[in-house]
């Protein structure tokens, strides 16, 4: 099945900023309103983690590494989640990706290439 489809990543200096976008591929679409959507990154040696959540109404969660900086929206006319991360530091280096989540809060769907985020001067 087509996967999700992350973008936007790039290399910034310290500081910087970036804006990623994941649009849903279609045979999503059809889903995409009533969930719960996340961004995730994974670090080179590190466990993939959440850094931030979306729900159908809106209603945000952000890890506290990121609180503050990153903003998360959607625009479920565009099937599209948004990651607007301001002030980067470093230790935001990682490959992004976002999912949809379960009821239990897993991953719903196949993870996709994700999109690299280098933060470096």
């Amino acid at each position: 099945q087509p996967q999700l489809v992350e973008s936007g990543g790039g290399l910034v200096q310290p500081g910087g900023s970036l804006r990623l976008s994941c649009r849903a591929p279609r045979h999503i679409t059809s889903v995409f309103n009533p969930l719960l959507w996340g961004w995730y990154r994974q670090a080179p040696g590190k466990e993939r983690e959440l850094v931030a959540s979306i729900t159908s109404g809106r209603t945000t969660d952000y890890a506290d590494s990121v609180k503050g900086r990153f903003t998360i929206s959607r625009d479920n006319s565009r099937k599209t989640i948004y990651l607007q991360m301001n002030n980067l530091k470093p230790e935001d280096t990682a490959v992004y990706y976002c999912n949809a989540l379960s009821t239990t809060n897993l991953p719903k769907y196949t993870w996709g290439a994700g999109t690299q985020v280098t933060v470096s001067s």
